[in-house]
Order: structure tokens, then C-alpha cells, then sequence
């Protein structure tokens, strides 16, 4: 089986999660992403400024943000079937604020061109990257896309966290990990270890961090 074959199965995955489970079954779904926005608080971004949101599926982190006013955000998911579900949910007035991107975050079309975002978010996406060679092609994207004085907020299964995710194993990480992938030129402001209760009641152990692009 060649690479585009796994693209195509991989895309297939998560547009059959999403067909078959409503958004509040997903075992990622949080009804409010009560600490997602306190870190994206302590960015104090710009009504205006550019930001992205990888693997954004159907998440409730953009009706939170649109509800807050910002005006240009970017969501990008391997799957159409989740961004048809969140541009369904949301209003007219709503969608004009949003684009909405289909592209592989480890062999980027589209995404390669999307330059200077003030906030690269990833809550549960960066993990489901196993490969050597896939998690570098991740990290260059971030490192090319985001601008001096940008922010990148990485969340993942830490070390104790679930081997698996929705039938997919993972890769589990720590602050450090995080570090040393991004390089010396980003800087952490912020880390914490949390608890996620999922939909089923299941706790799931995640390493959330805060970095900023230096100079």
C-alpha cells in the first residue's frame, strides 16, 4: 500500500467517526473548552488576528471563539465530513469569520501557504502523528506558519494518558517532548497536567502547553 492509499484510508476513518456519532458522542467532545480558552486568554490576541485550529472537527472551541468576536479563524480537518457538520451548526453571519480547510497537516497543500497565524491551536490532533518523518513535517508547518510573537498551544495524551483514541493507538507526549520538536525558538509560558472526563465518563489524562515564538 503506497502513502496516498494510507491518506485516503485515514480520511475515510474520521469521516465515518463522524457520520456515525453525533459531535456530543465523540469521545473528545467538551461541551464547554473551559481550559483551551483560559490559556487562548492569556494570549490577549486581537479581535482580529489569525487564528488557526488543527484537526478542528465539529468542535465547540469555534462557536466559543466566534462568540468572543474574533474574525478570522481557520479550520482545517483530514476529515470534510466534520467541517460540513461545524459550518452546519453555525449562522450566515457566523461562517463569514470562519474558513474552513481540508488538507493533511503532515503532507500540506493548502495549509503551506497559510502564513503569518498568531495562534496555532491542537488539542488532540499532534498525537495521532506515529511516524518520525510525520511529526516533523507537523512541527516544520508550525514553525513556518507561525509568526515572531505568535502563540502555538499544543495539547495531547501525556505519558499516562490512553494508548488509543477512537480505534487509532497514539503517541503520547510531555512538556519537554513538546520543547524539543518545536525548538529554541519558541518559548513555553505555560504548562499543565489535566484530567479530561470524556462523554462515557472515562478520564483521560492530557498534557496541555503554551508557547511563543521568540525573535
Amino acid at each position: 500500500m503506497d502513502t496516498s492509499d494510507c491518506r485516503v484510508n485515514l480520511q475515510e476513518h474520521w469521516d465515518k467517526a463522524y457520520e456515525k456519532n453525533p459531535t456530543e458522542k465523540l469521545g473528545w467532545f467538551e461541551e464547554v473548552p473551559t481550559l483551551s480558552l483560559e490559556f487562548i486568554a492569556r494570549c490577549k490576541l486581537k479581535e482580529n488576528a489569525k487564528i488557526f485550529i488543527a484537526g478542528a472537527g465539529s468542535s465547540t472551541l469555534m462557536d466559543a471563539l466566534l462568540d468572543l468576536n474574533y474574525t478570522q479563524l481557520i479550520a482545517n480537518d483530514i476529515s470534510r465530513e466534520a467541517l460540513e457538520l461545524l459550518e452546519k451548526r453555525l449562522s450566515d453571519s457566523q461562517k463569514a469569520h470562519l474558513t474552513c480547510i481540508v488538507d493533511d497537516l503532515t503532507k500540506p497543500t493548502i495549509l503551506k501557504d497559510i502564513k503569518g497565524i498568531e495562534l496555532w491551536y491542537d488539542r488532540a490532533v499532534v498525537h495521532f502523528f506515529l511516524k518520525k518523518e510525520e511529526q516533523q513535517a507537523y512541527f516544520n508547518l508550525i514553525q513556518s506558519n507561525v509568526k515572531i510573537g505568535g502563540y502555538v498551544l499544543l495539547a495531547a495524551f501525556a505519558l499516562d494518558g490512553a494508548e488509543k483514541c477512537c480505534g487509532l493507538e497514539v503517541f503520547r507526549y510531555t512538556t519537554q517532548m513538546f520543547q524539543d520538536r518545536l525548538g529554541d525558538h519558541f518559548k513555553l509560558l505555560k504548562d499543565v497536567n489535566h484530567t479530561f472526563i470524556n462523554p462515557f465518563g472515562d478520564s483521560r489524562a492530557y498534557v496541555y502547553t503554551l508557547f511563543q515564538r521568540k525573535e
